[in-house]
């Protein structure tokens, strides 16, 4: 599965490198390319050869949504077994992908990620920040990948049917397979220069990838109890608010101070206050994830196998 944005040079090319690859390897398989609204008429070439190959499908989005929004319309037409995703700009080898496969299929794993260890890109404005956010991920996730922005990546079909993606969050997709209690692996591949075009990512990510990173990090910890961490919160404020309270309460009736001046009063009703809205905005987080998973019969758990009389269906 490829998403696709604006590659119009590198799509002709893409396609005789998988299908020879596929081919060879003696791989069935089926390329789907998704067009995330191209201005550069990638669309109107992977419509062009979709009619002409049997081997290709284009799935043409309205507009230009982002790559995480490619990458779920990718899954979701996706038929086969086993998904491979790999970028549109010939940076990634589709030689790599018979090897991700093998390590599928000796069943230890659900998904397999790519490694560029020798990276073809600019050292200070590529490099070096994603090896700072790789560490940064793996140490606030606790899935350690030497490389989580590689797109070159291989799931099982049963895995991504699980997974719900929004925002930017195909950067993670690593952790959020963790969090569905997928086993994860890496595997080093190759890595070539861009030959057309230039990249589509720039510094101004930085803030979208630490905000999903929060995003990633909250559902690791409490997806099925938020109320663990608003309640704990709030029932801090609350016993600081209270200690204040009847700190302030024995100076007005025991000592006769007065205490209507006192930055201390303010502080209290502030924190009584912010207890009260986190132990409200942890309940309503209850009852809205209790609400997401009964309503789409989605379990809190997720079973790898059931083995005995009559369990296959289960």
């Amino acid at each position: 599965m490829v998403p696709i944005y604006n590659e119009i040079e590198s799509i002709p090319h893409l396609l005789q490198a998988l299908s020879s690859s596929l081919t060879e390897a003696q791989i069935t398989y089926e390329i789907i390319c998704v067009d995330d609204g191209s201005s550069d008429g990638s669309d109107r070439l992977l419509k062009s050869s979709a009619l002409d190959r049997t081997d290709l499908c284009a799935v043409l989005l309205r507009r230009n949504y982002g790559q995480t929004a490619a990458i779920s319309a990718g899954f979701r037409y996706a038929q086969g077994e086993v998904i491979i995703t790999i970028d549109g700009d010939l940076q990634n080898d589709p030689v790599d992908i018979p090897m991700l496969l093998h390590t599928l299929e000796e069943g230890e794993y659900d998904l397999v990620s790519g490694w560029r260890r020798d990276r073809q890109d600019t050292k200070l404005t590529r490099v070096l920040p994603s090896k700072i956010a790789n560490w940064l991920i793996g140490q606030v996730t606790g899935v350690r990948l030497h490389d989580y922005g590689c797109s070159l990546k291989a799931y099982r079909s049963d895995l991504v049917s699980d997974l719900n993606l929004y925002g930017e969050l195909h950067r993670f997709l690593p952790a959020l397979a963790f969090i569905e209690g997928a086993r994860i692996t890496e595997r080093v591949v190759t890595h070539h220069p861009r030959r057309f075009g230039h990249s589509k990512y720039g510094i101004d990510r930085t803030f979208r990838v630490v905000m999903d990173l929060l995003t990633i990090s909250f559902m690791r910890k409490f997806l099925t109890r938020p109320m663990h961490v608003f309640g704990l919160f709030g029932l801090i404020f609350l016993t600081v608010g209270f200690a204040i309270s009847g700190h302030l309460a024995y100076v007005r009736l025991v000592i006769g101070e007065d205490i209507g001046q006192r930055p201390l009063l303010i502080l209290a009703v502030v924190l009584l206050l912010a207890g009260l809205n986190l132990f409200s905005v942890g309940i309503l987080a209850e009852i809205a994830m209790r609400t997401y998973h009964e309503s789409q019969d989605r379990p809190i758990y997720r079973v790898r196998q059931a083995i005995g009389p009559n369990r296959s269906g289960l």
